[in-house]
Formats: structure tokens, C-alpha cells, sequence
């Protein structure tokens, strides 16, 4: 390996940085040379690449975003984009390639996988939709993101007696949903992986206001209700004062916690040696405290595999049923 080169795609997520900088300290400790490709695979294709040293990845590790930019490619997704990419790759001598994304940026890096390209993914998306990793760089920046809007809603809804809808990001996953609700006692939460119709919602709610408890937080994922229309319906049905909160990207920027820094730290180190190694197709990731890897083939991050999920979620459920 004489040429590496280094991505970014999809959706900004916290630690994307700091993977970056292991990348490019790990590569040069062995004498390789790293690229940089701005726009994620779009960069690729207009062959928008620069030379990275360690002394362009100082002081990036605690930065959010992504020092490369990230977009997404619809000319990537056809097999003629595919492979102008690769033929980019071949023009700058790129002979082996880090891609860092989500659920779209693995699947391009498994095309490239079948064009010949020696390449290793790594999990970076604040869903944390992957099934074969515990974790992906960005789901706990996002997580304490969530956790400090909520703290400050919660107050304002003991103080006024009120109920509150908070939006939450996660795409097809609840994971952020229900960590939040973990953390933050959310008491009525409805995800991709338990939805909950607008009548049961209303239900859960009128029991915990019969019980005496007037200020509740109501979290959901996103893409899943109009939440005009969920906070019209509560309002009309239960007569009572409704807020909404969409949280939006500012779950996506901020600094990394320490946790997504070192998570990205190990598997940004962990894919160049894979790669020096001559592996491809592969994806890190960790599970029990140990990073791992899976062929790319095998990445699912369908939210039928969710099945803690669903477990906490129903621990959640019926612990807010005897609350109330």
C-alpha cells in the first residue's frame, strides 16, 4: 500500500475528526501516504483530492463536522459514476481507500469493493442504525446533545404544568428515542420499532394526568407523525396545552464527547491495519468493549433487528403504566 485515501459521506456525524486524524498518523507511522477527498463520493468523481499530513489533522479531533465535507452522490449510486470513481482512484494512485459514513456510504463502499478497490469501512452516523456495531462515531455526542435540550424542556414543563412533543432524529431507528428515554425519563416514546398510534399516545397521556402528573414529555423519532397535526389532535382531544420541539441538525453538530473521540480514534487506527494487512470489504465496528469487523455484504441495519430495543422500550412502557 502506497496511497491511501480518506472520505467522508452522508450525514455529518460528532468524531468523524478525530477518525480522520487516526487515520492519517496511522498511515504516515507506516510510511503511507493519505489523500484527502473533499464532498464525500462526489469528490471522488471530480477528483477533488489533496495531500493530508499530520500536520493538517492537528487540533481536528475535538472539532464536529467533518474537515473533508460530506454530501451525497446521486451519480455515485449508477454504475458510470462508479467508475469514474475508480478511475480516479487509479489516476492519483490511490491503491486503497477509508470510507466513513452511514447505511449509503457503506453500500458505495461495497461497490468499489467489487470494482477492485481495497477498501475498509467505518461507521460514522448519529442513528446508530447498524446492527453489527453497538455503537457508530457521533450516536453518543448526539445522545448528551438530546439529553441537555430535554433537561432545560423538562424544567418548563414542571414550571407550567405542560406537555411537550420532542422530535428526535434516528431516521428508521430508535435508538436515540429510547436512550433519551432512559436518560431523560421520557415517559410516552414511540419509534420505528414500536410505533404508537395517535389514540394509544392520547390514552397513555390521559392516565398520567388523571394521576396527578401534568408535566410530560412525549418522544419521538422522526419521519414517523405531521407533529402539527399530533399536537392539534392531543390538544383538541384532551383539552390541554401542547408544545413541540423538532431538535433538528443541531443534534448533528458540537463538539465529540471524549467517547466518540476515542471510538473513532481505535477504528480509524484499526482500518488502516486491516488495510496494510491486505483486507477489504470490510466494515469495523464494536461490540462488548472489543472493536471487530464484518464483511460489508453482511452490514444490516434493518430496524426488525432492533430487538433490545424493543425490550427496553417495553420495560420503558410498562414502567410508565404503574407510574401512572
Amino acid at each position: 500500500m502506497n496511497k491511501l485515501g480518506i472520505l467522508t459521506s452522508g450525514g455529518d456525524a460528532p468524531g468523524m475528526n478525530a477518525a480522520i486524524r487516526a487515520v492519517v498518523i496511522a498511515a504516515q507511522q507506516k510510511n503511507v501516504e493519505v489523500l484527502g477527498i473533499k464532498g464525500g463520493y462526489q469528490g471522488l468523481i471530480d477528483g477533488t483530492i489533496c495531500e493530508l499530513t499530520s500536520v493538517d489533522v492537528e487540533n481536528i479531533a475535538d472539532k464536529g463536522g467533518t474537515i473533508l465535507k460530506t454530501s451525497r452522490c446521486l451519480e455515485f449510486m449508477h454504475e458510470e459514476g462508479r467508475k469514474i470513481a475508480a478511475k480516479e482512484l487509479k489516476r492519483f494512485r490511490i491503491d486503497s481507500l477509508v470510507v466513513i459514513g452511514g447505511e449509503g456510504s457503506f453500500k458505495g463502499a461495497e461497490k468499489l469493493h467489487r470494482l477492485g478497490i481495497q477498501v475498509i469501512a467505518i461507521p460514522g452516523t448519529i442513528d446508530n442504525d447498524f446492527t453489527y456495531t453497538d455503537y457508530s462515531i457521533g450516536f453518543d455526542t448526539a445522545l448528551n446533545t438530546i439529553l441537555d435540550a430535554i433537561d432545560k424542556i423538562k424544567d418548563t414543563n414542571f414550571s407550567h404544568d405542560r406537555t411537550t412533543i420532542v422530535e428526535v432524529m434516528g431516521r428508521n431507528c430508535g435508538d436515540l428515542a429510547i436512550n433519551t428515554a432512559l436518560a431523560g425519563e421520557g415517559e410516552i416514546i414511540s419509534t420505528p420499532e414500536r410505533r404508537l398510534d395517535i389514540d394509544t399516545i392520547c390514552s397513555e397521556l390521559s392516565l398520567r394526568i388523571a394521576s396527578g402528573k401534568h408535566d410530560n414529555l412525549i418522544i419521538i423519532t422522526e419521519n414517523m407523525y405531521d407533529i402539527q397535526k399530533l399536537q392539534k389532535f392531543i390538544e383538541k382531544k384532551l383539552k390541554i396545552s401542547v408544545r413541540t420541539s423538532v431538535l433538528g441538525f443541531i443534534q448533528r453538530g458540537g463538539r465529540p464527547s471524549a467517547f466518540d473521540r476515542v471510538l473513532a480514534s481505535k477504528m480509524g487506527v484499526k482500518a488502516v491495519v486491516l488495510l496494510m494487512e491486505g483486507y477489504s470489504g470490510l466494515a469495523v465496528g464494536i461490540k462488548e468493549n472489543k472493536i471487530m469487523t464484518v464483511e460489508l455484504e453482511n452490514v444490516n441495519n434493518t430496524m426488525s433487528d432492533k430487538q433490545e430495543n424493543n425490550s427496553l422500550l417495553e420495560t420503558l412502557c410498562t414502567f410508565s403504566k404503574k407510574e401512572s
